[in-house]
């Protein structure tokens, strides 16, 4: 597996001056009631982006390595980031996707625990985590949606766990194929056809299955006329009942 190149967060923010002006996020807009800064009157909103740096990156880019000093976050506006750790032995487990309008890289202290990578061009903003700090007393509301993302991350995790113990390979796809459509209809989209940006080989380190047996469960969901395949990155949801039967292993 190649590595990714590592972000020049500097020198892309410096290509983007213009963007760094802007009193409003525009890419975050389809988003908003879920995005970071929900809830944050437009004055609020004026101040968070004071203290940003904005920067689009291609696909496959790294934002953070884990291990990496602790010192942003960061929110996309656009595109997809998945958040993956290795073990010793090389082998990767992604332990998350993350699309338009989430967070990712808080943190404590120390270091990142997980590599934070780009799966399709993204757009992201960055902040310090000293000036979010400050910001944080300044802003009640940003502090109470901070706590309630990072409420949103610990079920998350605690919904992997159950994903990877105790699922089968059709459970855990079907699963899967379910969260990303309910996420689409948050931003206002249709539930079907469900967007898959990722490749099989990240869908199989997500779901702690083997590349092939991705495959053949998408094969047989087809075949069962579950789903359907009509266009590379893109998945039918033809029988969402059944789907939601498999899911909750029934």
């Amino acid at each position: 597996m190649g590595t990714a190149p590592t972000l020049d967060f500097e020198s892309l923010r410096r290509e983007h001056t213009a963007d760094l002006r802007s009193p409003t996020c525009r890419n975050c807009d389809i988003v908003r009631e879920i995005a970071f800064c929900a809830d944050l009157t437009h004055e609020e909103i004026k101040r968070l982006t004071t203290v940003r740096c904005h920067a689009s990156l291609p696909a496959n880019f790294t934002v953070f390595r884990e291990g990496d000093e602790v010192d942003h976050v960061y929110s996309i506006s656009a595109g997809t980031v998945k958040l993956y750790k290795l073990l010793p032995d090389g082998r990767r487990q992604i332990i998350g996707f993350l699309f338009s309008g989430e967070l990712f890289g808080l943190a404590v202290e120390g270091a990142y625990v997980y590599t934070a990578e780009t799966v399709t061009a993204t757009q992201l903003c960055r902040f310090t985590h000293r000036k979010l700090d400050t910001l944080r007393d300044e802003i009640p509301r940003l502090e109470r949606r901070m706590f309630s993302m990072a409420v949103k991350d610990l079920v998350a995790a605690q919904e992997q766990m159950l994903l990877l113990g105790r699922k089968t390979a059709r459970e855990k796809l079907a699963t899967f194929l379910l969260r990303l459509s309910r996420r689409q209809e948050q931003v206002g989209l249709p539930s079907s056809p469900v967007a898959l940006p990722m490749s099989r080989a990240d869908i199989a380190d997500y779901l702690g299955l083997t590349i092939e047996t991705v495959s053949r469960t998408f094969t047989q969901l087809k075949r069962d006329a579950t789903i359907g395949l009509p266009a590379s990155g893109h998945v039918l949801l033809q029988d969402e009942a059944a789907l939601r039967e498999l899911a909750e292993g029934t």
